[in-house]
């Protein structure tokens, strides 16, 4: 949030009618828009200031936008919205596999999208509390999960997490298919990423694996993500 509490949005296209058509109209209801018009300035404007959202457009002349999504989301669980052209199915099933929240098809209007705004901010908001499951005890195929206990069962054997392996578990469990970088896990299960090693989420992730997984080789569960990080399967 800035200062007088209104949501920083940074908005990346390199279409100055893009620019134009959803910068005034958000700001005049408040919100605090920042513009990018290439992959490099974004993220050079993205790792000077805190953002609680990123419009981001698919096609950006240098760095593209997945790639300019794949390094924010290894960083950052803020919500990105992709921009896509009608022919960019590809791309759109890309950007969400490598961590994107949502996508918008253009064209589109200024309506649609202040409501795709509103709702990455409410589901923002609502998963910067600690992570929450609907279920106290959950169960997918052979692996048992009680979340007021905090136990784990495989084939009905107990296995004994340590606190933080729990967490991560949790943490990834919550978001079924939502792809959390090393940085974003670390920001989320360990409180901070400034400091850490980012492959302390890659040991943690591999002794998870060796505890719960039938063949931590080939995992059932927890999903590596090339080049994003990592997912709990689909529900």
């Amino acid at each position: 949030m800035s200062e007088n509490g209104a949501p920083r949005i940074l908005l990346v296209d390199d279409e100055e009618a893009i620019q134009k058509l959803l910068t005034y109209p958000m700001e005049k209801e408040g919100y605090n828009i920042t513009q990018a018009r290439d992959g490099e300035e974004a993220l050079e404007k993205f790792h000077q200031q805190q953002f609680d959202l990123v419009v981001l457009d698919i096609m950006l002349p240098g760095i593209s936008g997945i790639d300019v999504c794949r390094v924010i989301r290894a960083e950052s669980t803020v919500p990105i919205i992709m921009l896509t052209a009608k022919s960019d199915e590809f791309d759109k099933v890309l950007g969400l596999e490598i961590g994107a929240d949502d996508y918008i098809t253009k064209p589109f209007s200024i309506r649609e999208f202040r409501s795709r705004v509103k709702a990455q901010l409410r589901r923002a908001e609502m998963a910067r509390k600690p992570a929450e499951v609907t279920r106290e005890v959950m169960e997918v195929e052979k692996l048992r999960i009680d979340f007021l206990k905090r136990n784990v069962f495989v084939s009905g054997d107990k296995v004994d997490l340590t606190y933080k392996e729990f967490e991560l578990l949790k943490t990834l469990v919550a978001h079924p298919g939502r792809v959390f970088g090393r940085g974003a896990l670390l920001q989320l299960v360990w409180g901070d990423s400034d400091f850490r090693d980012p492959r302390t989420v890659d040991v943690h992730i591999r002794h998870l694996r060796e505890k719960i997984e039938p063949d931590p080789h080939d995992p059932e569960y927890i999903f590596t993500v090339r080049g994003a990080g990592y997912k709990f399967r689909d529900m």
